[in-house]
């Protein structure tokens, strides 16, 4: 019986790892969002600001976050955002939407656009942690 209740208690700390790092990598991958503050917010309560709050950004249609006032450009630029769009569009928003009112130079590093797509992924539609 002991030899059963050390084992249950061994898989469930292996189990609970993940979480742990999960939560750890996500709070590292958050740094990387801080350059889009000033624009951007995301989480519960994150309301529009010179962009868009960014709350349910996998798989939403560019230009469709409620109550933000689209330029025409991203109004009609007929992609879903998944991992790829948001490489392509925050490496060079003019080149992958022109005519955007984003005044962003973009971001070259793959490995931060990586990490900003995997902190941005984390956020439900209503800002709350998936």
């Amino acid at each position: 019986m002991k030899r059963l209740a050390t084992y249950f208690m061994f898989a469930g700390a292996l189990f609970a790892v993940p979480g742990i790092a999960a939560a750890q990598d996500l709070a590292a991958v958050e740094a990387f969002f801080h350059k889009c503050q000033a624009c951007h917010a995301v989480g519960v309560g994150a309301k529009n600001k010179l962009g868009p709050e960014l709350n349910g950004l996998v798989g939403r249609q560019a230009g469709t976050a409620g109550g933000y006032q689209y330029s025409p450009a991203v109004k009609n630029a007929g992609f879903v955002w998944d991992r790829t769009s948001f490489a392509a569009f925050i490496a060079n928003p003019r080149g992958k939407i022109p005519g955007n009112k984003m005044v962003f130079a973009g971001i070259k590093n793959e490995t931060e656009i990586a990490n900003l797509w995997t902190y941005l992924s984390h956020f439900n539609v209503d800002g709350s942690s998936k």
